[in-house]
C-alpha cells in the first residue's frame, strides 16, 4: 500500500497559556494555610467537579475528612473501585464534563486501572486521584504499595506523582485540563499521604502552562477545500461518522454536512445518536455486526470522509481489503490516529466541531461553482440494499422470549430521550441495532477495551449527571454478576437505574462463537442462570436483596406491561430479568479477520452483491 501524500502541516493554535476560568465565587483567593489533603478538595471544588465516585483507604484517608465538610463536592460510596472508574465514566459520557474518582494505594489503585484503560480507548474525560504510601517508604515495597504511576502510563493521556503540597493545585489543574482538551481521556494524579498530611500555602494557578502540549483544534484551509472537492465530485461517497464527532459534541454541524452533501452516513458502535437514526441518509452501524447496507457501501465507496473514526479492525474486517476503490480524508483530533491503520489521502488534523463548520461552507463554494454531484445511481444502489437487507430477527425455537424483541421494545417504550448503557456482547450488538438513537449522548458502552461489568456502574454514573432522564443498563447475565454489587450504591443513594438483565443462562457472544467456529461445543460458557429449574442466583431475589425492585418476564405477552411497570418506578432502582433464548444470534457478522466481503446476512446467508466496480 502506498504512504499517500505527506500530511500538510496543521495550524497550530499559538496558546502556550491557556487561561483557567474561576468560579465566581472564589474570585481573588488569597493564599491561606492548608493541609495537602484539604488543597485536594479545595482544587476540586475550583475546577467545578460536584461528583466524586469512591472508596477511601489507609493512603487516600487524610483527603476523605475534609471531603466530608465540603459543601460542593457530592462524594458516592461505591461497591468496588471499579463501579467508582465505571460510574465516572458513564457521568462524564452523558453530561460531556469530566468524571471524577478517588481511590486509596496499592489494590484500590490498580482496582482503577480496567475502567482507566477504558476511557483510554474510548476518548473519556476522566481524573483518576489515588493515594500513595508517605515519600519515604515509595520504592520499599510498603503495605498496599503500587506503582500506579507505572502501571498506568501506557493507559492514560499523562500521569503525575505528587509528594509536595504545595504543588497539588497546579496539578490537579493540569490534570483537568490535559482529559478535557485535544482528544479527551483519563489523566491520573497519585498523591503520597505524605503530602496530604503535610501543611502547605494555598495558592490557585489562573492559567496552565504546558510547553509542549498545544493540540491542534483548527484543521488545515487548505485540506479543508481539497476535501470538499472530493465531496463534491465522488460518485459514491460514504461518510464514516466516529465516537469523536461526540465527543467534540458536532452533531448539529454533522446533521449540516449530512443535509448539504447528499452522501450516505454510517455511525460507528461509538457513535450512534450523532446522526438520528430517522434520518433518511443513516444506513446504521458498519462493521462487524452492522447492517449489510453500512458495510457493503463502504466496500463499494470512491471516497470515504472519516470523521472521528479510526478504522478500528471491527470496523474494516480484513484491512488489506477494506474498501478497495475508495480515496480517504481522515479528520482527527489526534494525529497519531491519522495513517495508522488505513493511509489517508487528505489528512486533517483537528476538532470535528471546527472540521465540521469549516468543511460546509468549503462544500457550499464546490457546489456554486461546480454543481452538485449526481448520486443517483448510487442512491438506487443503496435503497436496494436497504430493501432487500433490512436488520430484523426469527422467532425463538425453544418458545423463551427472542433478546432482539426485548431490547427493541425497552427502546419503543422508553423513547429517545432515554439513556441506554449496554454492558459488552451480544445484548449490546442488539442494543446498537434496535434501540432508535435520535440524539448523542443517549448511547454509552464500552466500545474499544470491550469490558464485561461497564453497564450497571456506568448507568448509576450516567443518571447522577443527568437525574432527569430514564437510564437503563440493559446488561447480559454475565456482565450483570461482575459489578452488580453497585446496586447497593444505587439504593442507597437513591439514584434509579433500570436494569434489563437479558438473560440467556450463558456467555452469549463466547457461545455465538463456540456454535460458529467450534462445533458447538460449549466449554465454560453455561452460567446456571435462568434456565431450568436453578437460578443461580436468583436475580429477581439478589435485586430485593440489594434494596431494588426486581421483576422478571418470561413470556412475549408480558414484555411490554413489565417494561412499563418498570418504568413507572423512579424512586427505586429497578431489575427485569428478562429470560431469553440462549440459541439467538447476532446478525449480520463479519467473523474476526475476514474481509467485509464476506458479511453474513444470517447464518449460511451471504448477500449477493457485485464485489466489482
Amino acid at each position: 500500500m502506498s504512504q499517500g501524500p505527506t500530511p500538510a502541516a496543521p495550524r497550530a493554535v499559538p496558546t502556550p497559556r491557556t487561561a483557567i476560568p474561576t468560579p465566581p465565587s472564589t474570585q481573588a483567593v488569597a493564599p491561606v494555610e492548608v493541609t495537602g489533603a484539604e488543597s485536594i478538595v479545595r482544587s476540586l471544588e475550583q475546577v467545578g467537579v460536584e461528583v466524586v465516585f469512591g472508596i477511601p483507604g489507609g493512603a487516600i484517608l487524610p483527603t476523605y475528612d475534609p471531603l466530608m465538610d465540603s459543601t460542593k463536592l457530592r462524594h458516592i460510596l461505591v461497591r468496588h473501585e471499579q463501579g467508582a472508574g465505571h460510574a465516572a465514566e458513564g457521568y462524564a459520557s452523558a453530561t460531556g464534563k469530566v468524571g471524577v474518582c478517588m481511590a486509596t494505594s496499592g489494590p484500590g489503585a490498580t482496582n482503577l486501572v480496567t475502567p482507566i484503560a477504558d476511557a483510554h480507548m474510548d476518548s473519556v474525560p476522566l481524573v483518576a486521584i489515588t493515594g500513595q504510601v508517605g515519600e519515604s517508604l515509595i520504592g520499599t515495597d510498603a503495605f498496599q504499595e503500587a506503582d500506579i504511576v507505572g502501571i498506568t502510563m501506557p493507559i492514560t493521556k499523562h500521569n503525575f506523582l505528587v509528594t509536595d503540597p504545595a504543588e497539588i493545585p497546579r496539578v490537579i489543574t493540569e490534570a483537568f485540563h490535559i482529559a478535557s482538551t485535544g482528544r479527551p481521556g483519563p489523566v491520573l494524579v497519585d498523591i503520597a499521604k505524605s503530602a496530604m498530611q503535610t501543611t502547605t500555602s494555598f495558592s490557585w494557578p489562573h492559567e496552565v502552562t504546558l510547553p509542549g502540549y498545544h493540540p491542534v483544534t483548527k484543521p488545515h484551509s487548505k485540506q479543508i477545500r481539497e476535501a470538499a472537492r472530493l465531496l463534491a465530485t465522488a460518485r459514491r461517497p460514504v461518510l464514516y461518522v466516529g465516537g469523536g464527532v461526540i465527543r467534540s459534541r458536532a452533531a448539529a454541524e454533522l446533521r449540516r454536512l449530512v443535509d448539504l452533501s447528499g452522501a450516505p452516513v454510517v455511525t460507528t458502535l461509538m457513535a450512534r445518536g450523532a446522526l438520528p437514526d430517522s434520518h433518511p441518509q443513516h444506513l446504521g452501524m458498519p462493521g462487524m455486526h452492522g447492517t449489510v447496507p453500512a458495510v457493503l457501501a463502504l466496500q463499494k465507496a470512491d471516497l470515504i470522509v472519516a470523521l472521528g473514526a479510526r478504522f478500528d479492525d471491527r470496523v474494516t474486517g480484513k484491512l488489506s481489503t477494506f474498501a478497495p476503490h475508495a480515496t480517504i480524508v481522515h479528520a482527527d483530533i489526534d494525529p497519531a490516529e491519522i495513517g495508522k491503520n488505513r493511509t489517508a489521502d487528505v489528512p486533517i488534523v483537528g476538532d470535528l466541531r471546527e472540521v465540521v463548520t469549516d468543511l460546509v461552507p468549503a462544500l457550499e463554494t464546490e457546489h456554486a461553482q461546480h454543481g452538485k454531484p449526481d448520486l443517483a445511481a448510487w442512491w438506487h444502489q443503496v435503497d436496494d440494499w436497504r430493501e432487500t437487507y433490512p436488520l430484523g430477527y426469527t422467532e425463538t425455537e425453544d418458545g423463551l422470549l427472542a433478546p432482539q424483541y426485548v431490547i427493541e421494545r425497552v427502546g419503543e417504550l422508553t423513547g429517545p430521550e432515554g439513556i441506554y448503557v449496554a454492558g459488552v456482547g451480544q445484548h449490546q450488538m442488539w442494543a446498537a441495532q434496535f434501540i432508535r438513537f435520535e440524539r448523542p449522548n443517549a448511547w454509552l458502552n464500552s466500545g474499544g477495551l470491550g469490558t464485561m461489568g461497564y453497564s450497571v456502574p456506568a448507568a448509576m454514573g450516567a443518571k447522577v449527571g443527568e437525574p432527569d432522564r430514564t437510564v437503563w443498563s440493559i446488561d447480559g447475565d454475565g456482565c450483570f454478576q461482575m459489578t452488580n454489587q453497585e446496586l447497593a450504591t444505587c439504593a442507597i443513594n437513591e439514584i434509579p437505574i433500570k436494569v434489563a438483565v437479558v438473560n440467556n443462562s450463558s456467555l452469549g457472544m463466547v457461545r455465538q462463537w463456540q456454535t460458529l467456529f467450534y462445533e458447538s461445543r460449549y466449554s465454560n460458557t453455561d452460567l446456571h442462570t435462568g434456565h431450568g429449574t436453578k437460578r443461580i442466583p436468583d436475580f429477581v431475589k439478589m435485586a430485593e436483596a440489594y434494596g431494588c425492585v426486581g421483576l422478571r418476564c418470561e413470556s412475549p405477552a408480558e414484555v411490554d406491561d413489565t417494561i412499563k411497570k418498570a418504568l413507572e418506578i423512579d424512586d427505586q432502582p429497578v431489575v427485569v430479568d428478562f429470560t431469553v433464548s440462549r440459541d439467538a444470534m447476532v446478525w449480520p457478522m463479519v467473523a474476526a479477520g475476514v474481509s467485509n466481503d464476506e458479511i453474513q446476512y444470517a447464518r449460511g446467508i451471504s448477500p449477493t452483491w457485485d464485489r466489482e466496480d
